[in-house]
Order: structure tokens, then sequence, then C-alpha cells
């Protein structure tokens, strides 16, 4: 099993989600979030005092899913979430030894 673990634009959630479940996958978990990469924020005005926003809205996706989906999925969150411009977000992929489903008790795979 592997944890996805997606930094997105908060605009594109609702086509990240449509391309996840046209791949197969249904769970996953929304955080919001705010942090800034090679992107470093903006300037704005507010009642005519200039400030820096140094930490950007996004959001975190975070879903684990079998091995043999992962690639569907890390393919299906690319696709959907690029815009080609600066602070499209990031993905990271990493182990997961166990899962367990608190309702049934099932683990491992069946958990998902």
């Amino acid at each position: 099993m592997k944890k996805i673990e997606a930094i997105i634009k908060p605009f594109k959630l609702d086509e990240v989600k449509e391309a996840l479940q046209a791949v197969g996958l249904q769970g996953m978990t929304v955080i919001e979030a705010k942090g800034f990469g090679r992107q470093k924020g903006h300037t704005e005005l507010y009642r005519g005092a200039e400030y820096v926003v140094d930490f950007l809205p996004k959001l975190k996706l975070e879903l684990v899913v079998a091995d043999d989906q992962v690639e569907g999925a890390l393919e299906a969150i690319q696709s959907a979430a690029k815009t080609g411009k600066i602070g499209d977000g990031k993905i990271f992929v990493s182990d997961v030894s166990q899962a367990i489903r608190i309702r049934t008790g099932e683990s491992g795979d069946a958990a998902l």
C-alpha cells in the first residue's frame, strides 16, 4: 500500500476528485493548508497599506491506495491539477505498512 499526499490549488479540487473517481478511487481526506514554494507569495493593498501575503491557500489531499492503483492515481492527480503555472503543487508517495478499518476490523488492502 502507498500513501499519496498531494498539495494542489483549491479551485482544482473538483477536477482532481472526478479524475480519481474515473480511475476507480473513492476515498480521500482533504485538509485546508497554507504554504509557498517558488511562488513566494505576493503583495496586496488593503486600505491603502501594502502588505506581503507569504502563505498562499492550498489544499492537501491524502489517500491510501493499493500498490496496483498508484500509477493511475498519480496520473489522474497530475493531469487534473495541472495549470502549467507556478504553484501547481507537489505529490509525495510513501509506503504504508498497515491499514485497519475500525468498523469491521479488516486489515491490509481489504481495509481500503
